[in-house]
């Protein structure tokens, strides 16, 4: 399901029920869709479980349905384990293979999915637009309601949080429009899952504003069940979305950002694979990729992991980690 999480399964689901499992958060990172990267990042994956988990109670104390039942093995609330949690309990749903021959085949995926089916996209919300969004090479600043000519060179707010679609289970992340993003969504209406998008955006931007963060954006995944749109995977996050700090950018996108300065030869390797891949009309461009990414530096590794350590303990007001403030984790990877 995803390149930094284990899955594990204990009831699996049917055509007509869903079943029960846990993600297992590893310390394992991802960048520009790559999969595990060389090395690891100390506590990131129970500073992840921590935030998802407080998240997701958020939601559920909102009225938003979602597929959480828990963390830890006897799936109990947050409030109710000692330490940092690693293991998130979620109900299951069916994921159909999503066969590819000459173009994905969704209509394969649709036939099997039954009355409950993770549906194949992702559903992103922007608040701003920061350095490095996508959402600048997709449109001018007066296609989002700002009056700009042209893309300023420091993050700016949306008028409106805009929601797009993209792709989930292609190997390359592609943006949708609306037509295509209707017929792959199944049975799912779309209205509901730009609603839903919309109300996990409200609260999750409120927490940021009471902690001191800068909600920027952020994607969900939802599942379809007898007719009821619920949040799934997992939600919130550093590496889920984008938050700034102090005008510092606290998520994933600071190791982006580090590989785009340290090792700019790798990203535009990847680029240029991923381009190739479109050409010859094949899947997985990372076989035509001539360049691996080189290991982080032992400095960059520790100042990133007490980012992700110092955020989780201020994002949810508990000192779950032993960890610096979140001023000092910052002003560490101000300067990577």
């Amino acid at each position: 399901m995803t390149s930094v999480k284990e899955f594990r399964v204990e009831r699996e689901p049917t055509a007509t029920a869903t079943g029960t499992g846990r993600f297992a958060f590893t310390d394992d990172y991802s960048v520009f869709d790559w999969g595990p990267m060389p090395d690891e990042i100390p506590e990131k994956g129970r500073s992840l479980c921590t935030m998802g988990a407080f998240n997701f109670e958020l939601l559920e104390r909102e009225g938003v349905p979602t597929h959480y039942r828990g963390v830890g093995p006897d799936a109990v609330p947050l409030g109710e384990t000692s330490e940092a949690p690693r293991e998130l309990a979620i109900d299951l749903v069916q994921v159909p293979d999503l066969p590819y021959e000459d173009g994905y085949d969704y209509d394969a995926y649709h036939g099997v999915a039954g009355s409950n089916y993770l549906i194949p996209l992702e559903i992103v919300f922007r608040n701003t637009v920061p350095v490095g969004s996508s959402l600048r090479t997709r449109g001018e600043p007066r296609d989002y309601g700002l009056d700009h000519d042209s893309w300023p060179d420091d993050p700016i707010d949306l008028p409106d949080p805009v929601v797009e679609f993209s792709t989930k289970y292609e190997e390359q992340d592609r943006y949708l429009d609306r037509d295509e993003a209707d017929r792959i969504a199944g049975a799912a209406a779309l209205d509901e899952l730009a609603d839903v998008a919309r109300e996990v955006n409200r609260v999750v931007t409120e927490r940021a504003e009471e902690t001191g963060f800068v909600h920027e954006d952020g994607k969900i995944e939802c599942c379809y069940v007898d007719g009821e749109v619920r949040v799934a995977d997992v939600v919130g996050t550093f590496d889920e979305n984008r938050f700034a700090y102090g005008g510092q950018e606290v998520s994933k996108e600071v190791v982006r950002q580090f590989y785009k300065r340290a090792h700019p030869e790798w990203v535009e390797a990847v680029s240029e694979a991923k381009a190739e891949a479109d050409r010859r009309g094949v899947a997985d461009w990372r076989p035509l990729c001539t360049v691996d990414p080189n290991p982080l530096p032992a400095a960059v590794i520790d100042a990133v992991a007490d980012m992700y350590a110092a955020g989780a303990n201020a994002y949810t007001g508990e000192a779950w980690f032993d960890a610096p403030s979140i001023g000092a984790a910052v002003d560490a990877v101000r300067d990577l």
